[in-house]
C-alpha cells in the first residue's frame, strides 16, 4: 500500500481559492485565459475537494511559472544550465487532458521515497497506480501550498523529461528545492525556490517524488 504524506501537510485550498491565487499571480494572462474562465472552471468542479488546479503546460510553461514562486520575499528561478526547461515534456505513460485547465487528485510528496533515484522511483510509482507530476504541476502545487516545499523535504517531478533528437531520454530529471546561494545561483538567491535538475540515476536524501492518482480535464461551459 502507498503511504501518503499528504496528511502531514495542510489541506489544499478550495478550487475557488486556487483560481483566485492564479488570477492574483497573473497566470491566467500567461495562459491566454480570462479571470472569468478560471473562476467558471473552479465553480464547475467545486465538488472535487482536495484536488490541485493546474494550467496545461502548453499554456503556462515552467519558465513563466517559476518566477512566481516565493519564499522569504525571494522569487523563484530556473537554474542557468537549464535554458531548455520548457522542452521537458510528459513521459510516454502520461496523457494530459486536452483542456487548458485540469485537476490532479491526491497529490503527494512521496517522502517515503527520499534517497531513491528517479530510475528507481518511476516503476515503483507506476506499480502503485500513481502518476509522477510534471514540472509545471509541481510548481502549481508549491504556488498553492507553499508548505509542500520545505528544506530537506523537496521533490522531483519526473513526469517531465527531455527527449533527444535520437529519441533517447536526456539524463536530467527536473526538481524543485531551495538554493543554497552557491555557485552560479548567486548569494542573493540563498533560500529562494529553485527549479533545477538531477541525474536520473542519482539519489538525494532531501528529494522525494511528487505524484498524483489521476488527471481530470473536466471543463466548464465557458471553456
Amino acid at each position: 500500500m502507498h503511504a501518503t504524506t499528504s496528511t502531514l501537510l495542510p489541506n489544499l485550498p478550495a478550487l475557488s481559492a486556487q483560481a483566485e491565487r492564479l488570477i492574483e499571480l497573473g497566470v491566467h494572462e500567461v495562459a491566454g485565459l480570462s479571470a472569468a474562465e478560471l473562476r467558471a472552471f473552479a465553480e464547475a468542479n467545486a465538488s472535487a475537494e482536495g484536488a490541485l488546479l493546474a494550467v496545461h503546460p502548453d499554456r503556462a510553461p515552467a519558465s513563466a511559472l517559476a518566477p512566481l514562486l516565493s519564499s522569504g520575499g525571494k522569487p523563484g528561478f530556473v537554474v542557468v544550465d537549464m535554458p531548455d526547461v520548457d522542452l521537458f515534456a510528459p513521459i510516454d505513460t502520461i496523457t494530459l487532458p486536452s483542456t487548458p485547465l485540469y485537476l490532479l487528485t491526491d497529490v503527494d510528496r512521496g517522502d517515503h521515497m527520499a534517497n531513491w533515484s528517479p530510475d528507481e522511483a518511476l516503476p515503483a510509482l507506476t506499480a502503485d497506480s500513481r502518476t509522477p507530476l510534471l514540472l509545471t504541476e509541481g510548481i502549481h502545487w508549491a504556488l498553492q501550498q507553499p508548505a509542500a516545499l520545505e528544506r530537506n523535504h523537496c521533490y522531483m517531478t519526473i513526469g517531465s523529461r527531455l527527449r533527444k533528437a535520437n529519441g533517447a531520454l536526456d539524463a536530467r530529471t527536473p526538481a524543485l528545492w531551495f538554493s543554497n546561494g552557491t555557485g552560479r545561483d548567486g548569494r542573493e538567491r540563498r533560500n529562494a525556490p529553485k527549479v533545477g535538475w538531477c541525474w536520473a540515476g542519482n539519489r538525494h536524501t532531501w528529494l522525494s517524488f511528487a505524484s498524483a492518482t489521476d488527471r481530470r480535464g473536466q471543463a466548464a461551459a465557458a471553456l
